[in-house]
């Protein structure tokens, strides 16, 4: 309770020292808020800017509880110190009495999910002729699709809602240092990232915690082992896109500890282990607009990650396997100002071993219909499943701007599959959820 508290104190610090900086600066209400918020978003240095959000969810499974009960606040702020040199800050501050007032999670639990403050982007932009440097931490992003990550290789993600909230909130900035040339209509990209990030996916008893009991092993995870912070165990990758014609294609080579931790089994404690494969992925993007459809479509092949086995005779349960995952995509803009995505991916086992828990195809699709009423309603519909068995999620909502900046969204969250499943797993995790955003 102390913790929270200090956080929720931390949070009111913030945004009354957010707007005594206003107010020194000499803007008004209006310059921060009003019909003056895009201009002020332009002058960088003269105006903080982000959204303050509050957000309700309750899980309907058995038993019911309350899932989030959060308030965040999400600042920006940017600036130059000359012409060739910019700068950009930002934090993420939140707080949950879901993981405060009720019992209903174990402590670790609570503890992890109760209060938080982020570091979001916070580098400097350099301009050095044909050459844009970005030092600090930051946003990569090299693919993005609807609902699911594919080409997306560098960004560590928030796993604690699942993929539920937007990436833009899922992502984890990396401390990075990125070199990019731009020479006609070719685009270079070099970055380094000596103090990486890593996925967070909670503790065990979480909402959406990645792994269940299994019989016969307790389940008892240790901390997560990441790797130490050295030049030796630097993450290093390189893009290379272009435009020709209108198709807008790229390819990247990145080398890495796997952000996202495999549970290695210990039968000498009878305790998982959390730790990061060294992997290499190579990947391809490609974009073209199509009139009034857009084709996308990402590729990643993935060496040296290891996966889950039902092999007794392999003691940590897991096997290195190497992997080829793609998806093509479609957008199609329809009449009455509807917007459709579909998307078909697979993610292709090389060589599978024959006791691993999943097949050698693993295919599925995902679409995303989305509608616009007016200027102030939008209402949208994901699902996503699996082709290989019944395994799928859907969520709708609706979003009303009911004010200038204002905008409250409500929707649910709903899982279905056997309990092995991707989705399947989190059939006792469907949700009904609401928040209001106010953006500046």
């Amino acid at each position: 309770m102390k913790h929270s508290r200090a956080a929720l104190a931390a949070l009111i610090a913030a945004l009354i020292a957010w707007s005594g900086l206003a107010a020194a600066e000499g803007e008004s209400l209006d310059s921060l808020f009003g019909d003056d918020a895009k201009t002020a978003a332009s002058k960088p240095g003269q105006a903080w800017r982000g959204y303050l959000q509050g957000e309700l969810a309750r899980t309907t499974g058995d038993p019911a509880h309350w899932s989030r009960a959060d308030m965040l606040a999400d600042l920006t702020r940017e600036g130059r110190f000359s012409e060739k040199v910019r700068w950009k800050i930002g934090g993420r501050l939140s707080y949950d009495a879901a993981y405060d007032r009720s019992s209903f999670y174990p402590q670790p639990v609570r503890q992890d999910q109760r209060a938080e403050f982020m570091l979001r982007e916070n580098y400097l932009d350099i301009d050095a002729g044909d050459w844009d440097w970005r030092i600090g931490r930051q946003h990569i992003v090299w693919g993005e699709m609807v609902g699911l990550f594919f080409a997306d290789v560098v960004s560590a993600k928030d796993q604690r809602q699942f993929i539920l909230p937007e990436f833009d909130y899922i992502r984890i900035p990396q401390w990075a240092a990125r070199a990019e040339y731009f020479k006609d209509d070719v685009h270079s990209e070099l970055i380094w990232i000596p103090y990486a990030s890593y996925d967070n996916i909670g503790k065990p008893g979480g909402e959406f915690y990645p792994l269940t009991a299994i019989p016969g092993r307790p389940l008892n995870v240790l901390a997560d082992e990441q790797p130490a912070h050295s030049l030796r165990n630097s993450n290093l990758g390189v893009r290379l896109g272009t435009i020709k014609n209108g198709w807008d294609v790229a390819g990247f080579a990145y080398r890495s500890h796997d952000s996202a931790p495999v549970f290695v089994f210990d039968p000498s404690i009878a305790a998982y282990r959390l730790q990061h494969d060294p992997i290499t992925q190579v990947g391809a993007t490609l974009a073209k607009d199509l009139g009034s459809v857009v084709l996308k479509s990402e590729a990643v092949y993935t060496r040296g990650r290891r996966y889950f086995t039902n092999d007794p005779a392999v003691a940590s349960g897991l096997v290195r396997q190497n992997t080829f995952n793609y998806v093509v995509g479609l957008e199609f803009a329809l009449p009455a100002d509807i917007n459709l995505n579909v998307e078909v991916y697979d993610n292709v086992t090389l060589d599978r071993d024959p006791k691993l828990f999943f097949a050698a195809h693993e295919a599925g699709t995902g679409m995303l219909l989305k509608r616009n009423f007016g200027d102030s309603v939008v209402a949208q519909a994901l699902y996503i499943r699996s082709l290989n068995r019944n395994d799928w999620m859907f969520a709708p909502s609706v979003k009303w701007g009911f004010q200038k900046n204002w905008g409250l969204t409500v929707g649910l969250d709903i899982f279905d599959g056997p309990p092995t499943g991707a989705f399947g797993r989190f059939r006792n995790r469907d949700r009904i959820f609401s928040d209001l955003r106010y953006s500046f």
